[in-house]
């Protein structure tokens, strides 16, 4: 990111701390700054704007890419300002620093131990938003949307907008505060019977400087949180009237269609562009470090003449690099020095003197985000400024990638955006081959440039889930019980929780070893989660059958300290009909994990099909969120957490063969179909405790659980993912089930 003299000085005087008072106590407040620029409808809080004709209108600053949250945010902020939900409209925050999210970064700090003492609240709040500035934070990611902005910013705006609108009317109506009450967008005298409605109120409220610490609601008395709401952003979907970057579109536009060096870190070497040039509708083309793009009056000639384009690309030590070699590369690093993750008792020892010692070895591919919507920029240079439209998971952070690329101000770029075709992580500003190459190429024109990538283009200039290798030794004791647990594993990514095990062992040795590839690495759903789990569930399922025991019940033993996880374990085993009688030729495997602040159980009732591939009919998932704020969208979500979760574990694979990506399109990287999803089967157990996230849970436990049940229908253990490369002989193990 460019480092104006301005950001330098925020920056140190962040990390200063002691300067950032002095700067904090005299610089006008977000809420003053806001409302400079409101006109006529006035900001209560940076994010609630009321009009006179008595509308609220709720900013929120995260993306929607199809997980709700244009609607449960708003939710947390109607009810806690005791809005009419039927008087409440919805905008996407703009890309500028008034609405950098601070709020996230307090969140995640918290999330990892960092505590603020309450009277620093107002300072940490300062600090935070500074950071956030600074990072250009705006993201939406980690399912940090509900948890953070939600319960964090939104209730805590909403309640403070209705204290500023309580006293606008004490001093209107000339009576004690404690004699008011708010419903439905009105503030009420009940004694007089005299109402003043919120618009009316507005620009008075206005005047008053938010409280930090405002009074939030006691659940019961939540008006909007908890009810199923219809989400505000389906009828443009339903009718198509709804935007998407790809949509983008602009008088006097030209399309590129780019060719990316297929070795990854490779540079271009030569262009013969003779061919490509004499096309019709060609117009230029651009060379860049490592592609090289056609640019046309629109897309399917610019992606015609690339065809035609005479390309070579420098050669490489990673041209010979293939999966079987970074898998080999994973072996030898496991082997050499590790860096410690979780150390507890003497697992060295409890190993050398256990009765019987398991091990086994996990690997799982990489993988690609494989968004429905292709990747898409469109950028338009022009009079000193840039203008930038196109979906992405955090529009300040895109803003500010767009400004160092073209070494402009952030000031002068202006972000446009659309909702997503899907993200799961490769719309975030970490990952920007598509932003830097529309940038690169848009500034050869002063004209707008759509730069369009390919489904080919995509699947194979992904930033992936990293492939990753797992090992695992486990001991018994005399009496059977399990004392010893280690597991050593490549690359140790976020969450840094995510190899860690929930269940109560005495004797914990976790540890990793770094292995750097040449594929690029990008945050996938659930990042490491999805790995590890299906790594630690499959084990101790393992271990459960090794040791003669009820893998449900082998779990649950070892849950004694942590009633939440064996609650959740619980009710998913009696939503699925743990041990029932199940039809002919089926059977039912159980995984359980937390992650994001959730913990999710899951039992797959499973089947192998004639030609020997696996059929999933049901899915049991239980989920502890802490409770729910619109129970059909959390349903939702569980369910498309689900989905992706088994896509995966059944098809997903990228293989590398000559340093490239082999998969080109969804002909060779399958997604589950409808006729082969199964009927799925959600039960909340709300426990009150935080709000956890609902994004990502529900995707790492389903490759484990289905592995799980498969191993019961077969006696065959799969240690490697995905299932398609399998052909499985129904051979049922005996097992307490």
């Amino acid at each position: 990111m460019k480092i104006n003299r301005r950001r330098f000085l925020l920056g140190t005087t962040v990390v200063g701390g002691g300067l950032l008072l002095g700067y904090a106590s005299t610089r006008p407040s977000k809420h003053r700054i806001a409302n400079e620029s409101a006109g006529s409808e006035p900001f209560l809080t940076t994010w609630l704007r009321i009009s006179e004709d008595n509308t609220v209108t709720v900013i929120v600053p995260h993306s929607e890419m199809g997980q709700g949250v244009h609607t449960s945010l708003p939710m947390m902020a109607a009810d806690e300002l005791d809005a009419d939900w039927n008087l409440v409209k919805v905008e996407q925050a703009p890309a500028t620093d008034l609405f950098a999210n601070g709020v996230l970064v307090k969140g995640f700090a918290e999330s990892l131990g960092v505590s603020f003492p309450r009277f620093l609240d107002g300072l940490a709040t300062s600090a935070t938003m500074k950071v956030a500035e600074i990072m250009n934070m705006q993201i939406t990611g980690g399912s940090s949307s509900v948890r953070f902005t939600g319960e964090l910013g939104m209730r805590a705006a909403g309640a403070a907008a209705r204290e500023m609108l309580v006293k606008a009317a004490a001093a209107r109506l000339d009576v004690p505060e404690t004699e008011l009450s708010t419903r439905l967008n009105y503030v009420h005298h009940d004694a007089s019977g005299r109402s003043l409605s919120y618009g009316e109120l507005a620009s008075d409220a206005a005047r008053f400087e938010p409280s930090s610490e405002p009074k939030l609601k006691d659940e019961k008395d939540f008006t909007l949180m908890g009810k199923s709401i219809a989400r505000v952003d389906i009828p443009a979907k339903v009718d198509g009237t709804a935007a998407y970057g790809i949509d983008a579109e602009a008088p006097g536009m030209l399309y590129a269609a780019v060719k990316t060096a297929p070795v990854f870190g490779s540079k271009l070497q030569s262009v013969n562009a003779d061919a490509a040039l004499s096309r019709r509708g060609v117009v230029k083309v651009v060379e860049l470090e490592n592609a090289v793009a056609v640019v046309a009056d629109n897309y399917w000639r610019a992606k015609q003449a690339l065809a035609a384009l005479d390309v070579q690309f420098e050669a490489s030590e990673n041209d010979q690099v293939n999966s079987q070699s970074i898998y080999a590369q994973y072996d030898t690093a496991l082997e050499g020095e590790l860096n410690e993750d979780i150390a507890e008792g003497d697992a060295a020892n409890a190993l050398e003197n256990a009765e019987t010692v398991v091990e086994a070895t996990y690997r799982v591919p990489y993988l690609a985000h494989a968004a429905m919507e292709p990747m898409n920029c469109t950028v338009h240079f022009h009079d000193g400024k840039c203008d930038v439209w196109t979906g992405t998971q955090d529009n300040l952070g895109i803003r500010g990638r767009v400004a160092t690329v073209a070494e402009m101000d952030e000031n002068d770029v202006t972000l446009h955006g659309f909702y997503l075709g899907g993200g799961f992580g490769r719309r975030l500003p970490t990952d920007v081959n598509t932003i830097d190459q529309a940038t690169l190429i848009a500034k050869h024109f002063d004209v707008p440039v759509k730069t369009l990538w390919s489904r080919e283009d995509d699947m194979q200039q992904d930033y992936y889930r990293p492939a990753v290798t797992s090992k695992f030794r486990a001991g018994f004791d005399a009496n059977n019980q399990l004392v010893a647990w280690q597991n050593h594993y490549i690359g140790k990514n976020e969450p840094a929780e995510a190899a860690h095990t929930p269940y109560s062992i005495a004797n914990k040795d976790i540890a990793y070893a770094d292995s750097e590839t040449h594929i690029p690495f990008g945050a996938w759903r659930s990042v490491a989660h999805s790995q590890h789990t299906f790594f630690l569930e499959s084990f101790v399922d393992e271990l459960a059958h090794r040791s003669g025991q009820n893998p449900y019940q082998f779990r649950l033993n070892m849950l004694g300290d942590k009633p939440r996880h064996a609650a959740v374990l619980r009710a998913a085993a009696q939503k699925a009909g743990w041990g029932r009688n199940l039809a002919p030729g089926h059977a039912q495997g159980i995984a359980l994990q937390e992650s994001f602040g959730s913990i999710v159980a899951q039992v797959a009732e499973v089947s192998i099909n004639n030609d020997g591939s696996v059929k999933v009919h049901r899915v049991s998932c239980a989920i502890d969120c802490g409770r729910t704020i619109n129970p059909d969208a959390a349903a939702s979500q569980v369910e498309s957490g689900v989905i992706f979760g088994l896509t995966a574990a059944l098809y997903g694979e990228i293989t590398i063969e000559n340093g490239r990506v082999q998969q080109t399109n969804f002909t060779d990287y399958e997604m589950i179909r409808l006729h082969d999803s199964p009927e799925i089967d959600i039960v909340s157990v709300d426990s009150g405790e935080a709000l956890g996230g609902l994004g990502e849970p529900a995707t790492p436990p389903i490759g484990a659980a289905v592995a799980n049940a498969v191993y019961i229908l077969t006696g065959q253990r799969v240690r490697e993912l995905p299932l398609k490369n399998y052909r499985f002989t129904a051979a049922p193990v005996e097992t307490a089930v």
